[in-house]
């Protein structure tokens, strides 16, 4: 399950969500994805960490190769989770502007 509050805070750094970004497009090494940032695999890894720790994806161990996986249905309830806040809170800022113009 998605920790929505770590979740957003691990998305808010630059990094993180350029890693979701490559493993939208599939599953990738951790020094796949070193590969794409000028760090070390050792802070990609603690990236990694993050992000499972958040909830977003999920990494397995074969031997030394580790490889991160997009938890696709967990960014799906976050996504869903978002559409209905800003729906709510839409509706809430429309009532409040409507008051305003009545008053006016």
């Amino acid at each position: 399950m998605v920790n929505y509050p770590a979740g957003f805070a691990a998305l808010g750094d630059p990094t993180r969500t350029q890693i979701v970004g490559l493993l939208t497009q599939g599953d990738r090494t951790v020094s796949e994805l070193a590969d794409q940032f000028p760090i070390s695999l050792q802070g990609t890894m603690k990236h990694g960490g993050v992000l499972e720790g958040a909830g977003l994806v999920s990494r397995s161990k074969s031997g030394r190769t580790v490889t991160v996986r997009l938890d696709r249905a967990q960014i799906a309830a976050a996504e869903t989770w978002l559409h209905r806040t800003r729906t709510f809170w839409t509706h809430q800022l429309d009532n409040l502007a409507h008051s305003f113009e009545e008053r006016s």
